[in-house]
């Protein structure tokens, strides 16, 4: 599952469409994908083999183009973009080879990648004319901004107040209390996450309903920032009188490469274990209630809490958004068919498979527009699994935009939850 186009929800994500290239730009018998504007004129333009994303983000290259006259500098690894010029060279965002989910790297226009063995992952670019590029890096929970070659220009946490445009309509209402997660995985391996409270209440007040809340990607994180958004969040639930658990396991942004690609080939498997020993942790602190669980995901985490499912029946209630349930017709008919393939590429990984394992209650929903995770994958689920509601709205994709479909999410989720 690639990321989405939204306001940080589960994942960010590159377009479910390709980038519209600009109209003045051509490079014979190639789709311009991406372009950067030297202050003297000159154009940096990453280009795809092909429009649609499998194959043409699988084979990028690089070029510039000077006075009408194109210079091919070669391919790049795959998913190339945020071309920037530093001086008159070229850097760019691309993954670090030869994984498809191994996160990310910036590389120089020789193709050399510049942050190899960095514990973190960059995830922007931004040009300055005349200076070294900035580079926005996903560190753990925390967000760095650095000076490419010079290092760190500031850190931010994320405030876990509303902010923008709308916080002034939520007026004075409180908030559940957020808490920093670092635990070990049973291997000894660092992994880091959230704890959000029910409103006006500690952990002494505990144990707690706790639903446990996975990301998408599963390259993505969750931020140590406010957690508010459309679908079943932290602060939603906090609200219903139930606290949330947000993991980051191996394959998540902001660890590294190594933390990264862990997970290619081996979805849903020591990254499943990751999350349980935290739900483990948080039960052993007396905050979480064993008898009180639930696990909730979209996109790639519609595809973890079915999993979940599939391997034990300590959870009351999923809910599966958007998720994966047979990997191999996935990468037959999703549009990131090789970026899926890197991930899980046969029956084995498929909560399908264990359907007949499934005791706990599943809310499934799906956009019927999807192409980044075809509604075939929650039809196939909701037939295997008895009982099982099914939820698809018209007219979605691979997240919601529908204000009325987002509050009936919200409603339906509530009544799920309530049963913990």
């Amino acid at each position: 599952m690639r990321k989405l186009t939204d306001e940080m929800v589960v994942d960010h994500c590159p377009p479910a469409q390709p980038p519209q290239p600009p109209t003045d730009v051509h490079i014979p018998g190639r789709h311009v994908a991406e372009v950067a504007r030297h202050p003297d004129g000159r154009l940096a333009v990453i280009t795809w083999s092909s429009p649609k994303i499998d194959p043409g983000l699988l084979n990028p290259a690089l070029h510039v183009v000077e006075n009408g006259k194109i210079t091919d500098l070669g391919p790049t690894p795959a998913d190339a973009g945020k071309p920037v010029w530093w001086g008159d060279e070229i850097c760019y965002l691309a993954l670090t080879p030869p994984h498809l989910q191994g996160g990310n790297a910036v590389f120089d226009q020789r193709h050399r990648n510049l942050t190899e063995g960095m514990p973190a992952c960059p995830t922007d670019l931004v040009q300055d004319d005349g200076n070294a590029p900035i580079m926005v890096v996903a560190t753990g929970l925390d967000t760095e901004f650095h000076r490419l070659g010079q290092g760190l220009l500031a850190r931010v946490r994320g405030s876990h107040q509303p902010r923008g445009g709308h916080a002034d309509q939520l007026g004075d209402l409180a908030w559940g209390r957020q808490e920093r997660l670092r635990y070990q995985a049973a291997d000894g391996l660092e992994i880091d996450g959230l704890l959000v409270l029910p409103v006006h209440k500690t952990r002494e007040d505990g144990p707690f309903p706790l639903v446990t809340l996975v990301h998408g990607g599963p390259y993505d994180r969750w931020a140590d920032e406010f957690q508010l958004q459309w679908v079943p969040s932290a602060q939603w639930f906090a609200h219903q009188g139930i606290a949330s658990f947000l993991p980051n396991p191996r394959g998540s942004l902001g660890r590294g490469h190594e933390f990264a690609k862990a997970v290619a080939g081996r979805v849903g498997q020591e990254e499943w274990h990751d999350i349980e020993t935290g739900i483990d942790l948080l039960v052993d602190q007396g905050v979480a209630d064993p008898d009180r669980l639930g696990i909730a995901g979209w996109s790639h985490g519609g595809f973890m809490a079915a999993w979940a499912t599939t391997q034990t029946d300590r959870f009351r209630a999923a809910l599966v958004g958007a998720g994966i349930s047979d990997w191999p017709k996935l990468i037959e008919k999703g549009e990131w068919g090789a970026f899926e393939a890197a991930l899980g590429d046969s029956a084995e990984h498929s909560p399908i498979t264990y359907a007949g394992r499934i005791r706990t209650p599943l809310l499934i929903v799906h956009g019927a527009d999807d192409t980044n995770v075809p509604v075939e994958q929650a039809e196939l689920l909701h037939a295997a699994v008895p009982g099982s509601e099914l939820v698809v709205y018209p007219g979605e994709g691979h997240s919601l935009r529908n204000r009325e479909h987002r509050l009936d999410l919200l409603n339906r989720a509530r009544s799920l939850f309530a049963k913990l």
